[in-house]
C-alpha cells in the first residue's frame, strides 16, 4: 500500500475519535511548550547574566593584585613592577591604580566645610584608565586634566549629586583630607573639580560612580611614595588572557601576586548555565515522556476496539507491514502535530513566564528587595528563541510518539485474522 494510502487512513481514523485524539495531542503540546520555554527563558536569561558580567568585568582586562584576595593583600607594587609587566608580550595597555584607604573629601557649604557621601579616592593616570576601561570613563562635564596636574580632581556621578541635584560644580574647590599612620598626621590639599564623569551605574566589581580620582604624583605626594594596589592589564587578543596571565606570574615571586582573569571566569559561569539549562531541559523532558506513555496506553485500547477492522483488512490481503504502519502513521501525526502547536504555545509561554519571572525578580525599579541593589538596572529576562532547540524539541515529540506507539502497533500488526474477525 502507498504510503499517501497509509496516512490518509491514518488521519481518517484520527479524525473519528477526535476527542481521544486531542486530549492524546494536547499532551505532547504540553510537553513541547515546556521544552520550548524553559529552553528559550534558559537562554534568555544565560544571555543576561553574560551581559551583565561583561560590563562588571572587562573581558580584556587582567587585574592584578599584590598577595591574596582572601588571604590579605600583600606589599604594593612598585614603579619597577608595573615596568616589568608592560614587557609580557602582547600586552596592550597597563596602568596602575593606588586606593587612599580612609582619605575623605569636604565641601564648601555656606562657609562650612560639610563632607561628601562615603566613596573611595584613588590615583591614576585617567588617559590610560579611559584606555583600559572605555566603557566606565566617560565625562558627563568637565574635561580630564592633564597627567601631571596635582591640583585637580575627577568625581564619579553619585559622588556628585544627589537625588539628581548637584553636589559641587565644575569649577568649585573641595578638600581632601588624608589620616596618616596613628591618626595624628592629617594631610589636607585643596583641589578643583575639573571633571564629573557620566553615571555607569556597572554591577560588577568596582563602580566609579562613586569614586574620585587624583593624579598618581598627587598621591605619592601625599603618601610619601610610588606604590600601586591594583594593576589593570589589557590584553590584545581575548584568547590570550590565561597565556598572559600565566607570563605575568613567572616575572615574580611565587604565591606573591593574585591575578583576576574575568575570560576564565566567564568560561566557568557559562559552563555553570549550560548545565543548568540542561537540566531543565531533563525536567521538561519527562512531561513528554507522559504524553508518550499516554499515547502508549490509548492506541493500547484503539488497538482493541479495532480488532475486527484489522481482522478485515489482514483478511483482504493488508500485509502485517501495512497495519504496522498504519498504526504508526497515527502516532507520528500526533506528534507532528503536538509537536507544531506545541512551538507556537512554548512562545507565547516563554513570554508569560519571563514577564512574571522579571517581576518577581525586580518588581519595582524604585524599590530595594533582596534581589535589587541601589542604582543598579532593573534585571530583566527576555526569551531567546534558537532554531537548534525548536528542531530538536520538534524532532523529540515525533521520536516519542513512534516509540512509544510502537508496542501497540506491532500488536496490531500481529494480529491473527481469523481470531481478530471473531473478536467481540
Amino acid at each position: 500500500m502507498r504510503a499517501s494510502r497509509i496516512l490518509s487512513m491514518a488521519l481518517e481514523n484520527l479524525k473519528q475519535r477526535k476527542l481521544r485524539t486531542t486530549l492524546t495531542t494536547l499532551g505532547v503540546v504540553i510537553g513541547i511548550a515546556a521544552i520550548i520555554s524553559l529552553a528559550a527563558i534558559g537562554e534568555g536569561f544565560r544571555f543576561e547574566v553574560k551581559q551583565r558580567m561583561e560590563s562588571g568585568f572587562e573581558l580584556h582586562v587582567l587585574i592584578v593584585f599584590p598577595g591574596s584576595i582572601t588571604a590579605g593583600l600583600g606589599t604594593p607594587f612598585r614603579p619597577s613592577d608595573v615596568s616589568r609587566i608592560k614587557e609580557v608580550e602582547n600586552v596592550s595597555v597597563v596602568t596602575p591604580l593606588t586606593t587612599l584607604p580612609g582619605a575623605k573629601i569636604f565641601r564648601n557649604n555656606s562657609g562650612t566645610e560639610e563632607r561628601m557621601g562615603a566613596f573611595s579616592v584613588g590615583a591614576a593616570n585617567l588617559t590610560e584608565m579611559q584606555k583600559v576601561l572605555p566603557k566606565r570613563f566617560h565625562l558627563a562635564d568637565g574635561d580630564f586634566p592633564l597627567e601631571n596636574d596635582t591640583g585637580s580632581i575627577v568625581i564619579g556621578y553619585k559622588a556628585a549629586t544627589y537625588n539628581g541635584s548637584a553636589l559641587v560644580n565644575i569649577g568649585q574647590n573641595v578638600t581632601l583630607e588624608l589620616t596618616k599612620g596613628d591618626g595624628h598626621d592629617v594631610v589636607t590639599r585643596s583641589l578643583r573639580v575639573a571633571a564629573i564623569l557620566q553615571e555607569g551605574g556597572t554591577a560588577g566589581i568596582t563602580d566609579f560612580d562613586y569614586w574620585a580620582f587624583i593624579s598618581p604624583q598627587l598621591a605619592a605626594e601625599i603618601t610619601g611614595g610610588d606604590y600601586y594596589q591594583i594593576i589593570l592589564v589589557q590584553v590584545a587578543n581575548l584568547k590570550d588572557s590565561d597565556q598572559i596571565a600565566s607570563d605575568i606570574e613567572a616575572g615574580f615571586e611565587r604565591y606573591s601576586i593574585s591575578i583576576l582573569v574575568p575570560s576564565a571566569f566567564m568560561r566557568q559561569v557559562d559552563s555553570i548555565l549550560n548545565l543548568l539549562q540542561v537540566f531543565l531541559m531533563a525536567i521538561a523532558s519527562i512531561s513528554l515522556l507522559v504524553a508518550g506513555i499516554g499515547i502508549m496506553n490509548i492506541m493500547t485500547v484503539s488497538v482493541m476496539e479495532r480488532t475486527r477492522e484489522v481482522g478485515i483488512l489482514k483478511a483482504i490481503g493488508a500485509k502485517s507491514r501495512t497495519v504496522l504502519s498504519m498504526f504508526l502513521a497515527e502516532a507520528t501525526l500526533i506528534g507532528i502535530a503536538g509537536g507544531f502547536i506545541g512551538i507556537f504555545a512554548g512562545y507565547g509561554l516563554s513570554y508569560a513566564v519571563a514577564s512574571i519571572l522579571s517581576s518577581v525578580i525586580q518588581p519595582n525599579q524604585s524599590s530595594e528587595t533582596i534581589f535589587s541593589t541601589p542604582g543598579r538596572e532593573p534585571l530583566t529576562i527576555s526569551p531567546i528563541f534558537t532554531l537548534e532547540w525548536t528542531i530538536a524539541a520538534f524532532a523529540f515529540a515525533i521520536v516519542i510518539c513512534i516509540v512509544f506507539g510502537l508496542y501497540p502497533a506491532r500488536k496490531a500488526a500481529k494480529l491473527d485474522p481469523v481470531k481478530a474477525l471473531h473478536y467481540e
